[in-house]
């Protein structure tokens, strides 16, 4: 007989024909009818790593619930069984009610549903901050990108990269803007001893500076919520490159910069995604605004492949080419 007073769990760790309650977050709801034309609700809940979806027939004792009062985007407390079926995980629900704040005594936290870093984002912050300190040799510019990093600090702690796609996760702007940093004071020290005789000379402070802050316009051009995130306005009809610009530009004003290298971190800032059609209206022409796109550019896509390789069953020689890169990953051949 099923525990009258299951423990709570998380629904990532239940396991097939396990009943717990667990806090989840609508994710879906849609009206379907399956070829026989039987209607019925797809809905979807999830937690931080997992996510079941699963029909509420019409005859269901949830029917009338789900139509009228179930809503994506809300959090719930579900007491049902796990089931791993044909057509993918589900869950049988005996109880359902949208949490309260009496559910924080129980471990319930807004944002412990969504996907996050892997990485601890106070960390993260720590260190993007100790490479500016420690690689940025201009006092001034390493004054002015130090200022935007702390007076953003919170958000920055649990801002994804991006909607979708790459890094869009809790943390994922630390995540990748530190890779990112981290690979263009390598790439900035590399090419240095390359090109000693290049005139101007390489600047790794505006390699570090524009690493550091490439991204910087996610800030307004997301809207960041423990149920996901979402383009605001600004980010629908600007993007984050221009905002980003007017954002470093807004805050250079309270520092006594010098006008060449305010210029060029903005073009590191407009050009770090190279083309149009991505969002950048010039294309990087310095050699600084160079290194940063491609070390933003390599993060960003190595993370999505990483990620279609991790959703690939260990079988299976290729990834689904139903993935941001628009291509099948090769895994690796089936063992014999």
């Amino acid at each position: 007989m099923p525990s009258q007073t299951p423990d709570v769990v998380l629904l990532c760790e239940m396991v097939d024909g396990q009943e717990g309650d667990a806090f989840v977050l609508m994710t879906a709801k849609e009206s379907a009818m399956t070829r026989d034309k039987k209607p019925y609700w797809r809905v979807a809940f999830r937690d931080a790593q997992r996510e079941v979806s699963f029909p509420v027939w019409n005859n269901s004792p949830w029917a009338e619930a789900c139509r009228d009062q179930w809503q994506p985007g809300r959090f719930f407390k579900v007491r049902a069984v796990y089931r791993e079926t044909s057509y993918g995980p589900q869950l049988e629900i005996g109880r359902i009610r949208e949490v309260n704040d009496d559910d924080r005594q129980q471990g319930f936290d807004p944002w412990m549903c969504r996907p996050r870093s892997r990485f601890d984002s106070v960390e993260m912050f720590q260190q993007l901050t100790a490479l500016v300190e420690q690689h940025v040799g201009d006092a001034v510019l390493r004054a002015l990108v130090l200022d935007i990093l702390i007076t953003h600090r919170e958000a920055l702690l649990t801002l994804p990269a991006a909607r979708r796609n790459h890094h869009a996760y809790v943390g994922g702007y630390l995540e990748h803007v530190l890779a990112v940093t981290q690979t263009g004071v390598w790439l900035a020290e590399r090419y240095t001893e390359q090109y000693p005789a290049m005139d101007p000379p390489l600047s790794r402070d505006l390699v570090v500076a524009g690493a550091a802050l490439h991204d910087i316009g996610k800030l307004r051009e997301l809207n960041h919520t423990p149920q996901g995130a979402e383009y605001s306005p600004g980010g629908e009809l600007l993007g984050h490159i221009l905002q980003g610009r007017d954002l470093v530009r807004e805050a250079a004003a309270a520092h006594d910069i010098d006008a060449e290298t305010l210029l060029r971190l903005e073009h590191v800032i407009v050009a770090h995604q190279r083309l149009p059609e991505w969002g950048s209206p010039k294309p990087p022409m310095t050699p600084e605004a160079l290194i940063v796109h491609y070390a933003d550019d390599l993060d960003a896509k190595l993370q999505m492949m990483v990620a279609a390789l991790a959703e690939t069953d260990a079988e299976q020689a290729f990834s689904t080419p139903r993935n941001p890169m628009g291509r099948r990953i090769f895994r690796g051949l089936p063992a014999e």
